[in-house]
């Protein structure tokens, strides 16, 4: 049976499925389904034509689908299956949780399968797949299960708009029903700008520069020379304004512009000669080719069309399914078009930005079709629209100019914008105030992709603002919150986010912190609108001499609002003590008030953090576990809290468990061996043998601590094996994924081991040592002092600490 609860999830039997009337895509063949999962194994996903009855089964299903399978083969592979063939069988990708319930979205555009993990759509992206014979038919999506029950929850069903971020801001916490409302509301969102496109200025007067003068009644026919030019090779001078064509008739005339304009037409078959004629006129080369075509297929079968009937030709698109928007799916040469912004050929508007002069001279009808704005600006009697000059103020021309490149090409020039963030920040503010929607777009879609731990806070202070990257605002404040301890200590960039995003951080659910006391630090820091990094013994120097009102100023009320969400009781209590006798509680009533109830409670142990109802007095559910470096070969390293199952038995060599993967550069053999360097037991002959990577001489030894673990290290150990191979230069590495590497510790000429067998260990500092990774790997940069095999690296031990989570 499927059982309903509150209407917020459901569960779904063993070989059961769920349809619902509103869990369907608003468009067959594309849409995109955000979902949460509870299961130990085949989340499975079904998308047909039609609904299907609760018994239905996908092995059992005739008619064309998709099913789609998380966690298949006992939680071990993903499968895709096309009308009950399997297409994709891969392993590790997209497994199931067991533990919690997990977030992932499914889109379909087209055959096109894309499968990621996460709130956010097209966000983590872990899977595609090509239908090469694509079912756009699909449309209703059915909630199933193999042979355990499956939870499902927060199931949103949304419209794939012509860029896939527009969706993300729809997705939230929403209930298995459908979101029509949402639906519509996006819909309206995008309409206007659908619809807006060249074809709104086909025969138009609207900032036309030039006229055609139609047979012997001199019919006056509008037309803007930048689209002319653009859309053939037709020479066209500055100064020619009127262009007489007396043995043109209207018809035919109006057939190659709207061709031009709208990337189709229709005319009489009778006519295909005189467009044709005309088409070479002008060297309108693709539409010349189809009026040849198709004349050549008349004249070998007259039987294809019916004599007198209009006959369509349209501009073949090479982007067929892309967004109807200038250029694309248009005859217009974005080459030639490029030109004209660069020369400034029948320009007619120059823009200065305040402070740097003239900056461009694009066109008013360019403009007009990407920006609303600007379209208003140059047609509705503004100044504008008469004059020939645009001021501008406030503006980077660097930002403007990349807009306009935007405009005149449709794509974005990543190379430049990738070189410089501001760049691309500067950007999006433009693109907003412009209006250019999918210029917008883009710009969101490359922050989120590139988004790093010492970006998100000059991210926030732009994107705060805009209310349309809303979004991007929330996918800061995460990363901010797990990479609590980096954000506040590698800059101070953070003690100038206004206070709503920063209480919003300090609120998050996922806050991810090494000590409470770094929270403390950073509310104080953030009060005091810190120009250097302390903590909060120089507050409570400071504070000695002058007023709290002095020191905070209009932030002394959001410092005292901010302080409850420090959770004292988690403090140690000598650390308690201090704080209760320091400045700050004598001079702060609310911060000596949350101390003393946190000391009270500890000494009389009135609440307990795993169980007090109060969250003040409960751990953070992504608090990390501090197992910090106490002599050479003790037993407080990650490694061997992994041959503990993690403090939950007695030792096992954690390679031999399966809790941890140890590579070397070398094959393993006898004296390459993964498990050693993680035993207890010294081994005299241990090595990894050097390789090539990046044209580079190397040899390393790397450990995966696992999927779900992370670890932010900050002391490492290491063991000569029984050879004298001493190793002089090396580096500690860290990874998110095992292909991008960050330096932790880099050493150069270390004379530190200089004996068989001997340990050594090193702290990690700076900023690096607060950022989580789940791979780590010491690397020789060089020979060791063995003459024989110089770039044998030799250790038999490894040991890594910090805060593991």
């Amino acid at each position: 049976m499927i059982e309903m609860k509150e209407k917020k999830f459901l569960t779904v039997a063993p070989f059961e499925c769920a349809w619902r009337k509103d869990l369907k895509f608003r468009e067959a063949g594309r849409g995109c389904v955000a979902f949460e999962a509870f299961a130990h194994n085949d989340v499975t996903l079904v998308f047909r034509e039609n609904v299907g009855s609760q018994h239905y089964h996908y092995k059992r299903d005739n008619s064309p689908h998709y099913t789609i399978i998380l966690g298949s083969h006992r939680n071990k592979r993903l499968k895709i299956e096309v009308d009950g063939k399997t297409v994709v069988d891969v392993a590790g990708v997209g497994l199931c949780c067991s533990s919690a319930f997990q977030s992932y979205w499914i889109s379909i555009y087209d055959g096109l399968i894309s499968i990621g993990k996460g709130r956010y759509p097209f966000q983590n992206l872990v899977f595609q797949w090509l239908d090469s014979n694509p079912n756009c038919s699909v449309r209703y999506i059915g909630l199933s299960s193999w042979d355990k029950h499956v939870g499902y929850r927060n199931v949103n069903v949304l419209p794939l708009t012509h860029n896939h971020i527009s969706l993300w801001k729809h997705v939230d916490c929403g209930e298995v029903e459908g979101e029509e409302d949402g639906e519509e509301e996006l819909k309206d969102e995008f309409m206007g700008y659908a619809n807006w496109g060249l074809e709104n200025f086909l025969e138009s007067w609207e900032l036309s520069d030039m006229v055609f003068i139609i047979g012997t009644e001199e019919r006056p026919v509008p037309a803007h020379k930048a689209i002319l030019v653009a859309s053939s090779n037709w020479p066209l001078s500055s100064s020619e304004d009127v262009v007489r064509l007396r043995d043109v008739t209207y018809p035919v005339l109006h057939a190659l512009l709207q061709y031009i304009y709208t990337g189709q037409t229709q005319i009489p078959e009778s006519q295909l000669g005189p467009l044709r004629a005309l088409g070479l006129h002008f060297e309108v080369i693709p539409l010349v080719k189809q009026c040849e075509e198709t004349m050549e297929r008349f004249k070998l079968n007259k039987k294809l069309f019916d004599s007198g009937k209009s006959v369509v030709l349209s501009y073949p698109s090479n982007r067929p399914h892309c967004c109807a928007t200038f250029p694309s799916g248009l005859p217009v040469i974005v080459q030639k078009l490029k030109q004209l912004l660069l020369t400034g050929k029948y320009s007619d508007v120059n823009i200065n930005i305040e402070g740097h002069g003239l900056v461009a001279q694009p066109h008013k009808i360019v403009l007009s079709l990407w920006s609303f704005p600007f379209a208003k600006m140059f047609t509705n009697g503004m100044s504008e629209t008469m004059s020939s000059e645009v001021s501008l103020r406030d503006v980077l021309p660097e930002a403007f100019k990349a807009m306009l490149e935007f405009m005149y090409s449709g794509e974005l020039d990543m190379e430049a914008i990738m070189g410089s963030a501001s760049l691309l920040l500067q950007l999006l503010l433009l693109s907003d105030q412009f209006g250019v929607t999918l210029l917008h777009q883009e710009c969101c879609k490359t922050l989120l992709e590139c988004l790093s731990e010492d970006s998100v806070c000059p991210i926030l202070e732009v994107v705060t603002s805009i209310p349309s990257c809303k979004l991007i605002e929330e996918t800061c404040q995460r990363k901010f919150a797990m990479h609590f301890d980096y954000c506040t200590t590698a800059s101070i960039d953070f003690v100038l986010l206004d206070e709503t995003i920063f209480r919003n951080i300090i609120q998050h659910p996922d806050l991810t912190v090494t000590s409470e006391e770094k929270v403390l630090n950073a509310i104080l820091m953030w009060g005091l609108k810190a120009k250097e990094l302390y903590g909060w013994e120089m507050v409570d120097e400071l504070i000695i001499t002058s007023a709290p009102k002095q020191l905070f100023g209009e932030r002394l009320q959001s410092v005292q609002d901010l302080l409850p969400f420090v959770r004292f009781l988690l403090l140690p209590h000598a650390l308690l003590k201090k704080l209760e006798k320091s400045s700050i509680s004598r001079h702060i009533y609310n911060f000596d008030n949350l101390v003393k109830e946190a000391i009270y409670c500890v000494e009389y142990r009135l609440a307990r953090p795993e169980d007090g109802q109060n969250v003040r007095f409960q751990h953070r559910q992504s608090s990390y576990k501090e197992l910090q470096y106490i002599c050479d070969g003790d037993s407080n390293g990650v490694l061997y809290f992994a041959g503990t199952s993690y403090g939950e038995h007695q030792w096992v060599n954690p390679v031999l468990s399966k809790r941890i993967t140890v590579t070397a550069s070398s094959p393993p053999s006898r004296y390459t061996d993964p498990k050693v360097l993680v035993s207890r037991t010294y081994q005299g002959t241990s090595f990894a043998g050097p390789r090539m990577e990046d044209g580079h001489k190397c040899a390393w030894w790397a450990v995966d601590i696992g999927e779900e673990h992370q670890l932010m290290c900050n002391y490492y150990t290491l063991r000569q094996d029984g050879s004298r191979a001493f190793m002089r230069s090396w580096n500690l590495q860290g990874s998110p994924d095992g292909k991008t590497w960050t330096n932790l510790g880099v050493h150069e000429n270390e004379q530190t081991v200089c004996k068989a067998g001997q340990f050594a260990s090193w702290p990690v500092v700076g900023p690096n040592a607060l950022l989580p990774f789940r791979f780590f790997r010491v690397i020789l940069t060089s020979p060791t002092t063995d003459v024989t095999n110089p770039w044998n690296f030799c250790i038999c031990f490894l040991e890594l600490y910090g805060y593991f989570h």
